[in-house]
């Protein structure tokens, strides 16, 4: 079987899109996916399936629609992927200072060159990205609040959603868990 994680955009945030991660993991369950895990309650699942990524998000997707009344796009990773993930982070993370931070934002797809070469219009001194395939690394000098960066990033045509370097090492964690 393989390892997924499936990061849901957009629910419990602001008191829109809610949805409990025991009714999540239910909902998840009755769709035939074993091992269903959740990780706070911004939409971070880990589970196992035999299912093709593709059609797994899909019926995700679809069946999230179904049971709580909302659309919600998912973006699913291999265990391999979240890996290389993290292997390919360019950013030096044992020398961060105080008030920077790393965020990775996860797409569906890869985007355009035309897209690709919008966002990079948009680094500053105080906000870098490095742009892999359906990456994109978020280097912050300044709270991730006051960044004009991830709000473009945005805007690159594909569904996205972004996590923070914590996040993303505590859902590897939970791989790694799940592995053994």
């Amino acid at each position: 079987m393989t390892i997924y994680i499936a990061l849901l955009r957009g629910i419990n945030v602001g008191g829109h899109n809610i949805v409990k991660m025991q009714d999540l993991r239910s909902t998840l369950e009755n769709l035939g996916l074993d091992q269903v895990k959740t990780y706070i309650q911004s939409g971070n699942i880990i589970f196992q399936s035999d299912g093709n990524a593709d059609q797994l998000q899909n019926k995700i997707e679809q069946e999230i629609k179904n049971e709580f009344g909302f659309f919600v796009p998912v973006i699913l990773r291999t265990k391999l992927e979240w890996e290389e993930m993290i292997i390919n982070c360019p950013y030096q993370l044992n020398s961060l200072v105080e008030g920077e931070s790393v965020h990775v934002a996860l797409l569906e797809k890869e985007p355009t060159k035309e897209s690709v070469n919008y966002l990079l219009e948009f680094k500053s001194e105080n906000e870098e990205c490095y742009i892999q395939g359906k990456e994109v690394y978020i280097f912050l000098r300044q709270s991730f609040r006051n960044s004009k960066l991830p709000n473009h990033i945005q805007k690159l045509g594909v569904p996205i959603t972004i996590r923070n370097w914590k996040t993303i090492m505590k859902l590897s964690d939970m791989v790694t868990a799940l592995s053994n």
